[in-house]
């Protein structure tokens, strides 16, 4: 249980009602105490940050909210949310009304989860992993989670919470992925982040994880959330920090969701370094994705990126020669129906009522990896797109005890 205040700043657009609508459900849902405040003004704003151990506050657009975003006063928990898109942010933005609930569920997990480690794997913003322990192990297996979002920057690794205290409660370690997004930075560096990012996961193991810092930990401010760096287990002030846990890096499984899952598989066919592979509702099959417009024509956009090159459509066929750089080449390697078989097993997990075309992409992908020679669980179950990275829902806990079993 902890107390959650929700701060609604001066002159935001939007219903006073239907915020504490949104946020009473979310504590309910959360099993929190929480208040909705009203800033009568930014002074009022910035002492109630700086009072309350756990915050989320939804600014106005101002010059004053950017700097309240960029620099939140106070030492707890502090998660900003923009009801609009700020080109360049970094914490919870873009999701409109919605996005109160994600930036509520976001502080509630900080708050209960002190203990996650944010590493960073390159010099870019977005490119770190939250690096989650199990209270009981020696040497445990590992889930790299890689979240979707079709490819857009305002969804981000937070997506993933649930999931990683679902897993870290059944004794795995969790390697919860963000990456640059290609809507910001282009496509190539989506492709280069995932790589990189399941590269540093061998970086820190097989090692003692806990203990002095970790070479390239995030020292500074959280990235996502703006607050001061969350303690890791090898701090003073944790009292498991004598326990020594090793990752197991011969049970690595990667896990990605929708256009995560994309990404995680394309990952592994150019050769990190998996023993499962994991699609929850992915989108398997790029060039009918994009024949198709899914998401308003998320694939095209993606590939086209922020400089607007031309998107690259209708590609089939076989998977791209290696020295092959043309869009179209890009597409084909990118896809994971054109890059079967990955050589390992995988779980295909797909709920009967998400979109129509996912469920088909799964079923085609699915036949298509097992008639290629590769070991396939298939789980076609009840349940829709979030479903799938929602751990009280029966399709994940069906997909918890395939990943189990394959890796125990």
């Amino acid at each position: 249980m902890c107390d959650v205040v929700v701060i609604v700043g001066p002159g935001v657009t939007a219903d006073a009602g239907l915020l504490g609508e949104v946020a009473r459900r979310e504590f309910a849902a959360l099993g929190v105490r929480g208040r909705v405040e009203h800033a009568r003004d930014a002074a009022q704003q910035r002492a109630l940050m700086r009072e309350e151990p756990v915050v989320v506050v939804a600014p106005a657009p101002s010059a004053e909210a950017q700097t309240l975003i960029r620099q939140p006063p106070g030492t707890g928990v502090v998660v900003p949310v923009d009801l609009d898109r700020v080109e360049g942010a970094l914490h919870i933005h873009g999701r409109g009304i919605g996005g109160l609930a994600w930036g509520i569920r976001h502080a509630v997990h900080r708050a209960r989860y002190p203990g996650v480690r944010r590493v960073a794997y390159g010099p870019a913003a977005e490119q770190w992993g939250d690096l989650y322990l199990p209270e009981t192990g020696v040497k445990v297996p590992v889930v790299v989670l890689v979240h979707g979002g079709y490819w857009r920057s305002e969804w981000a690794a937070d997506l993933m919470e649930g999931l990683c205290e679902d897993l870290v409660g059944r004794g795995f370690a969790v390697w919860n992925l963000e990456y640059r997004r290609p809507d910001r930075h282009g496509w190539a560096a989506t492709k280069q982040d995932v790589a990189a990012g399941l590269a540093a996961l061998h970086g820190l193991g097989p090692a003692t994880v806990p203990g002095p810092a970790l070479a390239g930990e995030v020292t500074g401010p959280d990235v996502l959330t703006g607050t001061a760096a969350v303690p890791g287990p090898g701090k003073a002030a944790d009292p498991a920090a004598a326990r020594h846990v090793l990752l197991d890096l011969d049970r690595i499984a990667v896990a990605g969701h929708s256009a995560g899952a994309q990404l995680a598989l394309r990952a592994v066919a150019d050769g990190a370094r998996a023993a499962v592979a994991v699609s929850l509702a992915g989108v398997l099959d790029l060039a009918e994705a994009d024949r198709r417009w899914l998401s308003h024509g998320a694939v095209a956009a993606a590939l086209r990126g922020p400089q607007g090159e031309a998107a690259v459509s209708g590609a089939q066929g076989e998977a791209a020669a290696p020295d092959d750089t043309s869009p179209q080449a890009e597409l084909r390697a990118s896809d994971p129906l054109l890059r079967l078989p990955l050589g390992i097993p995988q779980i295909v997990v797909q709920g009967r009522s998400d979109d129509i075309n996912l469920v088909d992409i799964s079923r085609r992908y699915a036949e298509a990896a097992h008639e290629a020679g590769d070991h396939v669980t298939y789980l076609d179950l009840p349940g829709d797109h979030q479903d799938v990275i929602t751990p009280a829902t029966p399709i994940w806990q069906a997909t918890a005890a395939a990943l189990t079993a394959a890796l125990t």
